[in-house]
């Protein structure tokens, strides 16, 4: 373009590459064909963006809000506000009629007292008149607690599957999230939904996950929000109406831990405990799960057998049962069996007691001899002691993660041990150690009495802290060791701990 040449009109397309090079070769050259500067051309920009750059821009936001709205949509779709995204929304799972729960009260055995507990509440909501003409009220809750494996979860299982009302199932720890708040609104969720489908059970397990005591010196920061869910939850078992036949089952291990609050009647107002099962218990639950077992024709006649297997089996629980029968079945499959064997039962018992048989671990001859002595003396010490328990094997074929031998012994259904008995046994449990300094020697003695050690020590302190068999000590009891390994504080004085330990040490030497 030069000065005072006619416009060929129309719009000239091009690109350019940096707009700061543009205009300074657009001024050089407008400066060397001697154009002033008020007749110079002038630059303007327009931005002209189409409606897909538009678009392209706002993808990621729109992505996004398009995510948000899906998973709120998804969280919320079943009911309910449920608060942000459906966290507030309650994680219960529904069974009723329409859902297929195999376990009936028939499965459960070895806890005759606890399901009688239960059918009773099973039968107030079944039938309310039977019970209301005679002015009896529905408790509000029970408390199922004991060991784990039990079958606490077990017999609440088998209420869903009995009871012809919506059953909800729910653990502790699905309450609590990172968010305040959460807890409290899926506590209300939960009591509306079974509200509205009154009558129903609702079961909370391992409800010491939020219902452990208030105010306690250990908790630390961030415990306010499972404290909120506690609350919650106190005051909407107390929103029940005489009208409303709602009840409330739940399981822990730790009933010792629970908020007194939680524990007084009107809430859960029957405490059900649910102890390891005695040798009539046992075999009421191994007859249970020998059932679906193809038997060997050489086992003897059924309840016979169940019997046997509960003697040999003291202090095991329902799941430890239930895992005896399954390695069983899984020992004869492995071997090849037609059917399960006693040896599949009796391989099953010790791998359930001291683990799997470890034959890539091989000992030297002196390793082997040093074990059998061990084990001898263990088998020594219980034939001749009194009140030691009968002894049913020995062996020197290593099991398990640390045992290179073992001794198994069949102590009775005992629930009381007098200081004779308690004698005995710590005499019995350091037979293996006195047996490898008479044979070997005071300074060749291994570390194989390792755990020996440390069970006699647990039970002397017992005897001397929690049971009063001392006389030096006297008749107090400070809470055993469990009680002082959970203290920051022991609950007892340095000199009193002195004390102890040196008669712990004095009953045991």
């Amino acid at each position: 373009m030069y000065p005072n040449a006619p416009l060929g009109g129309g719009d000239y397309y091009f690109s350019i590459g940096s707009v700061e090079a543009f205009e300074r070769k657009l001024d050089e050259a407008q400066r060397e064909l001697g154009i002033p500067s008020h007749e110079r051309i002038p630059v303007a920009y327009h931005d002209e963006v189409s409606a897909f750059s538009y678009l392209l821009n706002f993808a990621p936001t729109l992505l996004f809000a398009g995510v948000l709205f899906y998973l709120s949509r998804k969280a919320g779709g079943s009911g309910g506000g449920g608060g942000v995204l459906g966290f507030g929304k309650s994680r219960a799972r529904m069974f009723n009629q329409d859902t297929a729960v195999k376990v009936k009260f028939k499965d459960v055995a070895g806890m005759d007292e606890a399901k009688q507990e239960i059918m009773e509440f099973v039968s107030f909501l079944k039938e309310p008149a039977k019970y209301e003409k005679l002015g009896a009220k529905i408790p509000r809750g029970a408390i199922l607690s004991g060991p784990p494996g039990t079958g606490k979860t077990l017999l609440a299982k088998a209420t869903a599957g009995e009871a012809n009302v919506p059953f909800f199932s729910v653990s502790g720890s699905e309450f609590v999230e990172m968010f305040v708040g959460v807890g409290s609104s899926r506590v209300r969720d939960l009591f509306a939904t079974a509200k509205k489908n009154a009558p129903s059970i609702v079961f909370i397990d391992e409800i010491d996950a939020i219902g452990k005591a208030r105010g306690s010196k250990r908790s630390m920061g961030g415990n306010d929000e499972r404290e909120n869910t506690l609350n919650q939850l106190l005051v909407e078992m107390d929103g029940f109406g005489t009208h409303e036949h709602i009840v409330v089952l739940a399981g822990t291990n730790r009933a010792d831990v629970l908020d007194p609050a939680l524990m007084r009647p009107g809430r859960f107002d029957r405490h059900i405990a649910i102890d390891r099962p005695d040798v009539g218990g046992r075999k009421g639950i191994f007859l249970v799960h020998l059932k679906p077992l193809k038997l060997s024709d050489k086992l003897p006649e059924v309840e016979t057998f169940a019997h046997k297997l509960a003697v040999l089996t003291p202090g095991f629980s329902g799941a430890d049962i239930a895992n005896v029968c399954n390695e069983a079945a899984l020992h004869a499959a492995r071997n090849s069996h037609e059917a399960v064997e006693e040896t599949d039962f009796e391989s099953a018992i010790e791998r359930v007691i001291v683990g799997l048989e470890r034959k890539s671990r091989l000992l030297s001859p002196d390793e082997k001899k040093t074990v059998a002595y061990h084990e001898a003396g263990h088998a020594i010490c219980g034939w001749f002691l009194e009140h030691a328990d009968p002894l049913l094997k020995v062996s020197i074929i290593p099991r398990g993660v640390g045992a290179l031998g073992y001794a198994q012994y069949l102590p009775p259904d005992r629930y009381l041990m007098s200081i004779p008995q308690m004698l005995d046994r710590i005499c019995m449990t350091l037979g293996g150690r006195v047996s490898e300094e008479i044979f070997f020697g005071t300074g060749n003695v291994t570390t194989g009495a390792q755990d020996d050690l440390q069970k006699i020590t647990r039970l002397a302190f017992e005897a001397v802290s929690n049971y009063g068999m001392n006389d030096v000590v006297g008749p107090v009891s400070y809470g055993g060791a469990r009680a002082t390994d959970e203290r920051w504080q022991k609950p007892f004085s340095e000199k009193t701990g002195e004390t102890l330990d040196a008669e712990v040490r004095k009953m045991i030497v």
